[in-house]
């Protein structure tokens, strides 16, 4: 595979196509977990090695699989990496993985991982189906830790607090506080909360794509017009 064809697939993964932003696509376990931003970070970085993987098996095997048993055969692949992880993080991160309860086993129903399982890993090769798994990943993993963040500075006026959750004790000092005695902001850290948090988002990426079309169009229209002027002074 081109180079050209991995940029388009770190762009997908990251930003056009975007499984939070753009499919609206695993949002239950999204807006569940972002009160802080290592919640939302342990999440996603689970969900980042579960499409790496499955879409690693799904391309490996996808010549020996039926296409009447396909999409069963995916799952199982899904449910077997996820239960992986779940049985690594209760062994070395079990204090995270208690704060993330059911969310972990519930990977496995992420519509975009079986998505990314069908579409692309069981029609190509293994090397751009595990790109397209660490792309996809990152870019779910990017929102979770920047909706985390949004709702853990408004909400405790804090950011990275219980890094050592994930990090272990030598992040106990991460936390930064903004404001000292915060009293803190409800709406952030409730349900309500999340949502409108994940709407600014989406809107800000609407935003900047409406800008990139609007100053590309000016671009071509500029070239179209200079095309024009040297052809009839020509």
């Amino acid at each position: 595979m081109s180079n050209n064809n991995y940029n388009e697939i770190s762009k997908n993964g990251l930003w056009n196509n975007n499984v939070a932003l753009v499919q609206l696509l695993g949002l239950c376990p999204l807006l569940a977990v972002t009160g802080t931003v290592i919640n939302g970070l342990g999440l996603g970085l689970a969900t980042l090695l579960t499409l790496v993987l499955s879409n690693g098996v799904v391309s490996v095997i996808r010549h020996w699989v039926r296409p009447e048993v396909r999409v069963p055969v995916f799952v199982m692949v899904i449910a077997s990496v996820v239960t992986a992880i779940e049985l690594s993080m209760n062994a070395w991160m079990y204090e995270l993985y208690t704060v993330l309860g059911i969310f972990i086993p519930l990977i496995v129903t992420n519509c975009g991982i079986l998505a990314r399982a069908e579409a692309f890993a069981s029609k190509n090769s293994l090397l751009p189906s595990i790109m397209d798994g660490v792309m996809m990943g990152t870019g779910f993993t990017l929102v979770l830790v920047a909706l985390g963040a949004i709702r853990e500075v408004l909400g405790y006026g804090t950011l990275f607090s219980n890094a050592h959750l994930m990090f272990g004790e030598m992040a106990r000092d991460w936390t930064l506080v903004f404001v000292d005695d915060y009293a803190g902001f409800l709406l952030a850290i409730l349900p309500p909360g999340a949502f409108i948090g994940m709407g600014l988002i989406i809107a800000l990426k609407n935003v900047i794509d409406n800008r990139i079309q609007k100053q590309q169009a000016s671009t071509a229209s500029t070239l179209t017009s200079s095309v024009t002027s040297t052809g009839t002074a020509a």
